[in-house]
């Protein structure tokens, strides 16, 4: 005869076997949706929980930023899957170089808790925070002390047919499988 603690025991193993299988199927989900490769969606979910962040707005950011490619630079020298500056990711970790904004991981965690940063510093405001992404924040400011409209189409580009949340609860984010 099983005891109570054997049957929560067995509740528990079976709680955390169904939200493995529920994140492995998130990830498949987003790595079909996308065309990027699974361990390329996993890193992507996974980063963008980990911040705080809905994985679905984490694909669009690096869709539109890099269109998925790692070793994507831009013409000002953002780096990266999420094409954060070196400045702004010294802010996170001061001794990183730029051969490491090519590192996938630590990329994802920078523009994403950047992102992130973004969001609760303009209390919610996520296309504020796309544009102070995209911008810059005194580029932002500036317009808004002017009473002019910051938008240049970024936020809309990232957010078009979104309809989640900027706002992720950690508590049920992510299982270690």
């Amino acid at each position: 005869m099983a005891t109570i603690a054997d049957r929560l025991q067995a509740a528990d193993t079976a709680r955390r076997a169904t939200q493995r299988l529920q994140r492995w199927n998130r990830i498949y989900t987003f790595s079909r949706r996308w065309m990027v490769d699974t361990e390329l969606a996993r890193a992507i979910h996974d980063a963008a929980l980990e911040a705080g962040l809905d994985p679905e707005l984490g694909f669009r950011l690096v869709n539109v930023e890099s269109q998925f490619k790692e070793h994507a630079t831009s013409g000002v020298g953002a780096a990266g899957l999420t094409q954060v500056m070196l400045p702004t990711a010294r802010y996170y970790e001061p001794k990183i170089t730029k051969e490491k904004l090519y590192n996938r991981e630590t990329n994802l965690r920078i523009g994403f808790k950047y992102l992130r940063d973004l969001i609760d510093e303009h209390h919610g405001n996520v296309k504020l925070a796309l544009l102070t992404y995209n911008r810059g924040g005194q580029a932002v400011q500036n317009e808004l002390s002017l009473g002019l409209d910051p938008s240049n189409g970024y936020d809309r580009k990232v957010m078009r047919g979104y309809v989640g949340s900027a706002r992720v609860r950690l508590s049920s984010a992510r299982s270690d499988d």
